[in-house]
């Protein structure tokens, strides 16, 4: 079956050669995959302030909003001092099979003294001891993070919960991959549209899980003007490896969209997003990606940024000696090139 697989929709196979008409028509096939129905994407945010408190270089606030027609989430807001608008950074956080904390390892949390030591542990684990939202926001940017479903505030699940709630989503005709997605677009909607943001200036960063979705949301959103993926980007034949954890079931569901891979290998997805900037951020030493995965991917993607003559608009890296992490230099080369790209 792998073999049976050519990625007939992909940018270069496809018979349509404009390629504005090719990412509509890839783009459309993603939103179908995603089994979603997009018709009620204009229900109002409806936004309420929980919690105001002011820190020596920015406001925290939590925010709660309506995410989908299905209910409301809450969000940590790190909006500058000053007037604004400020370019912003919609921060998705990765899976870790740690469910109790969700936006609060990419933020410190400031209202929950429960979750503290479970983010300071992971943020040391695979952030150098930092929370990178904290960091953005103390250079100029406004930063919002959310809870996908099962974690945090909106949990926390079990491991073996998730294969079940999956099972779940198919059965209603649904996913469960198909719903993170249209949040994550719902999320990036609701920080552009705030008094505070520049919406001509967001921007999408993630880890792990939360890489994946960075991409995926560039792709699919029109408010996403560029992206920093770290730590999760493969073509699909090579990631589809016996012992590779993609292919475990359980954690896999947050990102398995039914039937797409009949027409768009990964990399393709993720250059429906192109000509726009886009990071990616891979650690050499990172052994849920195999390297030929990770080459051949960023190879892909550099053929279709060059393609559209935007080749300078791309960047992909492979750190030496670097594992499944975003070190403290990783961050300060992301966060160069957002200041770049959202000057």
């Amino acid at each position: 079956m792998k073999d049976e697989l050519t990625f007939p929709l992909a940018w270069g196979n496809s018979r349509i050669r404009d390629f504005r008409a090719w990412r509509a028509a890839a783009r459309a096939q993603v939103e179908a995959s995603l089994l979603q129905p997009r018709a009620r994407d204009d229900v109002p945010f409806r936004p309420e302030t929980i919690d105001d408190r002011t820190a020596d270089r920015y406001l925290r606030r939590t925010v709660e909003f309506t995410l989908s027609h299905y209910g409301r989430a809450r969000g940590l807001l790190l909006l500058p001092h000053g007037t604004g608008p400020f370019p912003a950074v919609l921060l998705l956080h990765d899976h870790g099979s740690r469910f109790d904390i969700g936006k609060e390892k990419m933020i410190r949390p400031w209202a929950d003294d429960g979750r503290l030591p479970s983010a300071e542990s992971w943020s040391a684990r695979y952030f150098s001891g930092r929370f990178v939202g904290d960091e953005l926001a103390a250079r100029g940017y406004a930063v919002l993070a959310v809870d996908a479903l099962g974690w945090s505030d909106r949990g926390p699940l079990t491991y073996e919960d998730q294969q079940a709630l999956a099972a779940n989503f198919y059965n209603l005709g649904s996913s469960l991959a198909g719903l993170t997605a249209y949040e994550d677009v719902r999320a990036a909607a609701f920080l552009a549209s705030l008094p505070e943001v520049d919406s001509g200036r967001v921007a999408a960063l993630g880890f792990s899980m939360g890489a994946y979705r960075a991409w995926q949301l560039a792709a699919l959103s029109r408010d996403v003007r560029a992206a920093v993926a770290v730590c999760w980007m493969t073509t699909l034949k090579e990631m589809m490896v016996p012992g590779n954890n993609t292919l475990r079931g359980q954690s896999a569901y947050h990102m398995l969209h039914p039937g797409i891979y009949r027409h768009l290998d990964i990399p393709d997805i993720a250059s429906i997003a192109a000509p726009r900037p886009m990071l990616f951020h891979a650690g050499a030493e990172d052994g849920l990606f195999p390297p030929e995965g990770v080459a051949g991917a960023f190879a892909r993607m550099r053929a279709v940024w060059d393609s559209q003559g935007a080749g300078e608009r791309l960047t992909t890296r492979v750190w030496p000696d670097h594992g499944h992490v975003f070190t403290a230099d990783m961050q300060d080369e992301a966060f160069a090139w957002l200041d770049t790209w959202l000057a």
